[in-house]
């Protein structure tokens, strides 16, 4: 847990990505992402977390849905949404707290 305390302190906003590998939609979003990450560079960070290796962290934020998007800025959640969404909506709203 201290890393994830970690990994969402950044100064730059933080996109989390929830997902299974058994889940159809959590799969389908690993282009959609690969594609967010590079539009974004060095803007911000794009993390993929693995419920069923993660399942304290998972429990503790009451992950549901899959796949449950995230994004944090120096530790504040700032928006959060499960299910999936395109790239340039993702891209439009980490712009949003870059």
């Amino acid at each position: 847990m201290s890393k994830f305390g970690e990994l969402i302190s950044a100064p730059v906003p933080v996109l989390l990505d929830f997902y299974t590998e058994w889940n159809e939609q959590s799969t389908a979003m690993h282009p959609v992402l690969r594609d967010v990450a590079a539009a974004l560079g060095d803007k911000a960070k794009v993390i993929k977390i693995d419920v069923e290796k993660n399942k304290d962290l998972a429990e503790a934020l009451r992950i549901k849905g899959l796949p449950t998007l995230m994004i944090y800025k120096n530790g504040e959640m700032k928006w959060r949404q499960s299910g999936e969404q395109d790239a340039n909506t993702l891209i439009g709203l980490v712009n949003e707290y870059v």
